[in-house]
């Protein structure tokens, strides 16, 4: 019973979708009709609001982390599945018809909170892609293809399959981008939308 509380609260707090929260608290509408239509702090930053955006991925992020830690704390066990289970809330809410968000900075938020080390290295791998490409998506799919050799190194290899399984849910969620990629449309970091 405990576990299942535990996987039931994970996927509800997961499910939050700041972005839009935020957005609409700020008087800007439903983020979703805009940009890309996604929930996320890239879609939120192409309103033009930085502050919202960093907030957003900030809070995206902690979600992750808050989960991980919780369990880690109470040492209920079943950190694999709550960790997978917050960050499967982001991509399918419940309250959004199970249509989230593309899950970088709830699986990043994971990371760090399974091992720091392996979170920092995401994250540094994804700012040095960003500030070199500018494409959002491509610093997004370079911290996954790095968070499992990561993972591997400074974790478990328990921790490695769960940061191989985010990163398939990730590569997943771009493919329109990873198309747009290829056909040379997908808009650069800082686009207005």
């Amino acid at each position: 019973m405990t576990l299942f509380l535990i996987c039931v609260f994970a996927y509800l707090l997961g499910s939050i979708p700041f972005g839009l929260i935020l957005t609409r608290a700020a008087g800007l509408g439903d983020i979703r009709a805009i940009g890309s239509g996604n929930i996320g702090a890239t879609n939120v930053l192409r309103t033009g609001r930085k502050g919202l955006a960093a907030a957003t991925l900030l809070l995206d992020g902690f979600k992750g982390t808050l989960v991980v830690l919780w369990v880690h704390a109470y040492g209920h066990g079943g950190v694999f599945l709550a960790s997978l289970l917050v960050f499967l809330g982001h991509l399918y809410p419940v309250w959004l018809g199970f249509k989230g968000g593309k899950g970088v900075a709830t699986g990043l938020g994971v990371l760090f909170g399974l091992c720091w080390p392996v979170g920092a290295v995401a994250c540094a791998a994804w700012l040095l892609a960003a500030l070199l490409l500018r494409w959002s998506s491509v610093a997004a799919l370079t911290a996954f293809v790095v968070a499992p050799l990561a993972a591997w190194h400074f974790s478990s290899p328990a921790n490695a399959a769960l940061a191989v399984l985010i990163a398939a849910l990730v590569f997943w969620r771009h493919r329109a981008n990873i198309a747009r990629l290829f056909a040379g449309t997908e808009p650069r970091i800082g686009k207005k939308a």
